[in-house]
């Protein structure tokens, strides 16, 4: 079972242990068994596992944990159980022990978009908004960061991060079962705030931006990638019901649009450094996820278009910077 001790002592390094009874608080609500009953059935998962630390970890090129050269037969099975337990996997892909995760989301391609783009992560102190399993923020421990807190409400993408991080020996990343409501308010302390496929679920996108500019310091930079339309200054689609077959889609600005609310929101040098279709290659049904994925949510007739006859999902990356920096 998991105890998040870890992250408390990295709360304390990072002279954030005031917030500690704030963090407690909300972290036992998302991860209650009474709340998520399935955690009833994931957290006996990792008393089967074996005890070991891998001699093997990979996260800049590949997020990679592990040998199967170091298990024998039945600890493969068992590690392979566990994680075939915690289906649906969306983020990756992942290699466990050489067993490969092949997940919906080729979140690799979308890594390689964002990174050329960004300040050196090295010796930052990064926060990953909505991380899932925490593919990317593993990525970024992989380009140097100083410790990668990643926050997301679902307690099995919490499970399935866990089950990476146990096999290794106590590395400086976080993943707890929080959204950024839940955070303490002004943190004012992040060097780099990541927000992936977040903003367009939000019923207030002007309230997350500034939750946002909130957990960073001065001069601290934003990377926000989010789903946009091709527009001019002051279009924004609001679906009417779904959009690509989701509920909770609310706003989708055009890219001109979501600059002028990140200025207006306390952010400066705002600029889109990367524009991207989503491709049938890039977010599919896969054994690891087996259920609908972008081609039952795009229209039979059009891949340009969804099912319910908007545009096809387009992603934009935007980096910015918190006003009052250097």
């Amino acid at each position: 079972m998991t105890d998040f001790s870890e992250f408390y002592a990295h709360l304390d390094k990072h002279g954030l242990s005031k917030h500690a009874a704030h963090f407690q608080h909300h972290i036992e609500q998302g991860f209650s068994v009474d709340r998520h009953s399935d955690l009833k059935k994931w957290l006996p998962l990792f008393e089967t596992l074996p005890s070991l630390t891998t001699q093997y970890v990979e996260l800049k090129a590949e997020v990679a944990i592990g040998a199967s050269t170091e298990l024998d037969e039945a600890q493969l099975a068992t590690i392979n159980s566990a994680l075939r337990a915690l289906v649906p996997w969306r983020k990756g892909p992942f290699k466990v022990f050489d067993i490969p995760i092949d997940t919906e989301w080729r979140s690799d391609w979308k890594w390689d978009r964002v990174l050329p783009h960004l300040s050196p992560l090295q010796n930052r102190n990064v926060l990953d908004v909505g991380c899932g399993s925490g593919y990317h923020a593993w990525r970024m421990l992989g380009e140097g960061a100083s410790w990668v807190l990643g926050i997301d409400p679902s307690p099995r993408f919490v499970m399935q991060f866990e089950i990476l991080k146990r096999f290794q020996d106590s590395p400086p990343i976080d993943v707890i079962p929080i959204g950024i409501e839940h955070l303490p308010p002004r943190l004012n302390y992040f060097d780099t705030t990541f927000s992936m496929g977040v903003l367009y679920h939000r019923s207030s996108p002007i309230d997350h931006l500034k939750e946002l500019r909130d957990t960073l310091k001065p001069g601290g930079e934003l990377v926000l990638e989010t789903l946009v339309i091709d527009g001019e200054l002051g279009q924004v689609l609001v679906p009417d019901d779904r959009y690509a077959q989701m509920r909770n889609v609310w706003f989708i600005p055009s890219v001109p649009t979501l600059l002028q609310w990140l200025t207006r929101c306390g952010f400066e040098n705002a600029k889109c450094v990367d524009l991207n279709q989503t491709s049938l290659d890039e977010q599919r049904t896969t054994d690891w996820m087996p259920s609908h994925s972008l081609k039952e949510f795009l229209s039979p007739d059009d891949i340009n278009k969804t099912v319910e006859g908007y545009p096809a999902p387009l992603r934009a990356v935007i980096v910015a910077k918190r006003k009052g920096g250097k």
